[in-house]
Parts: C-alpha cells; sequence; structure tokens
C-alpha cells in the first residue's frame, strides 16, 4: 500500500475530487485545511519586514489518500494533472511507502 499526500490550492479541491473519484480503485480521501509558504528564494524579490514573514502564509488543502499500489500511481498523476495552474505555490505530490492500514468498523456477528 502507498500513501498519495498533496498540498494543494483550495480552489483545485473541488476539480480534483470529480477526477479522482472516476478513477477505478479510488479509495476515498482525507482533506484538512493548512497554511503555508514557500522558500523566500522562489518567489521574493524584495526584502520582507519580520511582521511580513509571520503572517506571509497561502491557504492550502492538504489531502490524504491510502491505496493499493496499483492505483497509487495513477491517483498521483492525476493530482499532478488537475493541481496545476503553472505558478509557483500550485502544491507538493508525495508517495510513500505503507506497512499496514486497516479500515475501522464495527460489523455485526456473521458479516465477516
Amino acid at each position: 500500500m502507498k500513501e498519495i499526500k498533496a498540498i494543494i490550492r483550495p480552489n483545485k479541491l473541488a476539480a480534483l475530487r470529480e477526477a479522482l473519484v472516476v478513477l477505478p480503485g479510488f479509495p476515498g480521501m482525507t482533506v484538512s485545511k493548512v497554511e503555508g509558504c514557500s522558500a523566500p528564494t522562489r518567489h521574493v524579490t524584495t526584502r520582507q519586514t519580520i511582521k511580513e514573514e509571520l503572517t506571509d502564509y497561502t491557504p492550502k488543502v492538504r489531502i490524504e489518500i491510502v491505496a493499493p499500489d496499483e492505483v497509487a500511481e495513477s491517483i498521483f498523476a492525476r493530482v499532478i494533472e488537475v493541481a496545476q495552474t503553472g505558478h509557483y505555490g500550485d502544491g507538493l505530490v508525495w508517495i510513500t511507502e505503507v506497512e499496514k492500514a486497516a479500515f475501522v468498523f464495527k460489523t455485526t456477528p456473521g458479516e465477516e
């Protein structure tokens, strides 16, 4: 199993969800609101004040998906395809190995 994590622009979330739910084997996702900033050398050309540096965070969305190996690459590629705008700050996507995962739910006797 793999875990696909992504930090994307909030305005890309609806389109990404639509693109992922049609993928065969898509297991669902968890979404969190986060804030972040990129390295200053990537986009800042003027020196900022301390106040600007401490408040210069952009709203983002963090997506977490645990998926079988056979669909992880297609999910990864779809996130990149949908989330990109061609500008700095589009986000980041990465995959990590998951040793073990299980859904947490209660079954009624005899439904195992």
